[in-house]
């Protein structure tokens, strides 16, 4: 299993934390409230998981660096301190110590779970620490408890090796199936200092959709009316004008007046009549086409959201 430094895998972490940087934070053990050291550095798996806090004991043994698994340490922003769960000063000395250069395989991590896993009252849950009730009559598990102080006996016949106590008792695992899952108190988050409730709310989502509102219809028709149009026109008449001329009474010889029966003068008479065909032509254009207008409709809709309550019960509770 490849371990990284945090900054390796995530050169902006500290995004991830509002601003906070947890390398630089005190260590102190929990309960004594004793300063242990500082942190660091943060070792990750390949998924980003925390696995180690690179812990440097300067207050407890100067230059040495251990490392802390994330399930044994507890953060606390406000005050900007880790806080060690069952960590003593023994398994500090125990513990090998961590050298950047040095290969992180599975047998030096090995040996760091080997010592944590060792039984203390310090790293026992508050519960197992606590002294049991001697009146009380069975365990969780039905069997009679032994009140503290004394020894139980057993009879030679019915003795096995059931009877005694699993305390103590070290973990084996095997090199190619390991993984952090199998050590939960060392890499599981502890639930009762780290609980996630999450807040959920509804917000509208505004979508579009495209419907037929009606239709347009555009064609020609042919209409007839009745046109008039003036046409100026020539008519020819024969106008017979009688006159008496300047020398009337003035006798003429035989040879002018010559009397003749029958003489007839021919005058054609000709008028214009008016001569009207329809010619076609483009009397305008007609353009069609679509124009989109844009408006904004507004709805409305009741939404829901959830909202935290807190119960402090007159403790002191910081909200970030």
């Amino acid at each position: 299993m490849v371990l990284y430094k945090l900054e390796d895998f995530e050169p902006s972490y500290q995004e991830s934390f509002d601003g906070h940087d947890i390398k630089g934070l005190g260590v102190y053990t929990q309960g004594t409230d004793e300063k242990v050291g500082t942190v660091s550095d943060v070792l990750v798996d390949e998924e980003g998981h925390f696995r180690y806090l690179v812990v440097d004991l300067g207050f407890w043994i100067f230059g040495k660096k251990v490392l802390l698994p994330i399930g044994r340490a507890r953060i606390d922003y406000s005050i900007d301190r880790v806080y060690t769960v069952g960590l003593t000063r023994e398994q500090a000395e125990d513990l090998p110590e961590f050298d950047e250069r040095q290969t992180l395989d599975y047998d030096y991590e090995e040996r760091v779970r080997g010592v944590y896993r060792k039984p203390t009252n310090n790293n026992l849950p508050v519960e197992a620490a606590t002294p049991l009730d001697p009146l009380a009559a069975l365990d969780p598990l039905g069997s009679p408890v032994t009140p503290l102080g004394t020894t139980p006996t057993y009879a030679r016949d019915s003795y096995t090796s059931e009877n005694e106590p699993s305390l103590g008792t070290t973990p084996t695992y095997a090199r190619d199936n390991y993984t952090y899952e199998n050590d939960p108190t060392l890499y599981g988050l502890n639930e009762q200092d780290h609980q996630t409730l999450r807040l959920y709310e509804e917000r509208l989502i505004a979508s579009k959709r495209r419907q037929k509102t009606g239709e347009v219809t555009i064609g020609k028709r042919v209409e007839t009316d009745t046109a008039r149009v003036a046409v100026p026109v020539e008519r020819e008449r024969v106008v017979i004008e009688r006159v008496t001329p300047a020398d009337a009474g003035k006798p003429v010889s035989g040879r002018e007046a010559d009397f003749r029966e029958g003489e007839v003068a021919r005058i054609e008479i000709h008028e214009e009549t008016a001569d009207v065909r329809k010619e076609a032509f483009l009397r305008e254009e007609v353009r069609v086409r679509k124009v989109v207008d844009q408006d904004t409709v507004e709805t409305q809709e009741t939404v829901r959201r959830e909202e935290l309550d807190v119960n402090t019960g007159n403790l002191p509770v910081e909200e970030r």
